[in-house]
């Protein structure tokens, strides 16, 4: 607790940890999101801001100024990754709610206000993500938009919840995202499972949002969409290059077999035909598919086929470990 709170019970009473997870931000997009967080509705004595330094070149804390926030502290934390970093905030904060910001999030003024209504409302949702609109460096290419998922963009109309763990498509994006102390800390207990996955640094590895939403799930809570919650998601024109778009489905392909294979005990299915049927099929895309079809799918094969060469070689597929089926007491809810 912090000093002055006499009773922590809950959301309602108790404070949120806003956490900012960094490492060599863009200068200019880091500003923005600071500025937003000062202009936040919530009043500042009901929650807590923490920078998480990521291994940054240049240390922040002698460079970025977070004194117009009482409440605020500098982390450093020397180990590279975004699901490194978001453990080192776990544990160093203090809210019953935590809040995980991206250096390139700008919130709407009443976001905060509005994560504690949600909160309060909806007791059963372990974690709850945002309405995210892309704000582009340039104008992206008609090309692009195919690849928007996985820029952790999400323009929903309206408000969903779920607990339905088949259908990745449902789950909150990290960027913004509410978690419950009880979800954080059952997912940090977890420490080494969860290192297999996520962001570092340029790797494009991922699915560390995905993991703990499905610790939530775990512990029988549901997930949301709301609209209430509304941020622009910064992207920077590299972002959008042919290479970089495809190096993420790569990653991503690569971070969801893992995850798939340690939480249901074996490696999901191919996304390509049997090997003798590959064959073949190499020779149909190469004169049928459209280039950049042909351009996903194999970019999708090489990721599983890391996640197969990296279960071979380790134990992460766990035969016999949690077996996850859609509880059908819970149907998606709309605003």
């Amino acid at each position: 607790m912090f000093p002055g709170d006499h009773k922590c019970s809950g959301i309602m009473n108790c404070s949120l940890s806003v956490i900012i997870c960094t490492h060599n931000p863009r200068r200019e997009y880091l500003l923005r999101v600071l500025n937003a967080l000062k202009m936040q509705t919530l009043p500042k004595e009901q929650w807590e801001l923490l920078m998480i330094d990521n291994a940054s070149q240049e240390p922040l804390a002698g460079n970025w100024d977070l004194s117009w926030h009482d409440r605020s502290r500098h982390v450093r934390e020397d180990e590279l990754g975004t699901t490194i970093a978001r453990l080192r905030g776990i544990k160093e904060s203090k809210g019953e709610l935590l809040l995980f910001v991206d250096d390139d999030n700008v919130l709407a003024a009443d976001y905060l206000e509005q994560a504690l209504k949600i909160g309060r409302s909806f007791e059963f949702i372990g974690v709850w993500g945002a309405c995210i609109n892309p704000e582009f460096e340039i104008e992206p290419p008609a090309w692009t938009r195919r690849f928007w998922s996985y820029l952790a963009l999400r323009p929903i109309e309206r408000s969903f919840w779920a607990n339905l763990v088949t259908d990745y498509s449902l789950l909150p994006a990290g960027a913004g995202f509410c978690i419950r102390r009880k979800v954080a800390e059952a997912y940090a207990r977890n420490d080494a499972q969860a290192r297999q996955i996520g962001r570092r640094g340029n790797v494009l590895t991922s699915c560390e949002d995905t993991d703990l939403v499905l610790t939530g799930c775990d512990l029988g809570y549901g997930y949301g969409c709301f609209v209430e919650l509304r941020l622009l998601h910064l992207i920077h024109k590299g972002r959008l290059a042919e290479d970089y778009l495809l190096r993420l489905v790569e990653g991503c392909t690569l971070s969801t077999s893992l995850l798939q294979a340690r939480r249901n005990g074996a490696l999901p299915p191919s996304p390509s035909k049997p090997w003798w049927r590959r064959k073949l099929g190499a020779l149909r895309r190469r004169l049928m598919m459209k280039r950049m079809d042909r351009l996903i799918l194999e970019a999708r094969m090489r990721g599983w086929e890391q996640a197969k060469a990296v279960i071979s070689q380790t134990s992460t597929a766990v035969p016999g470990g949690p077996q996850y089926k859609p509880d059908m007491s819970y149907v998606p809810w709309r605003s």
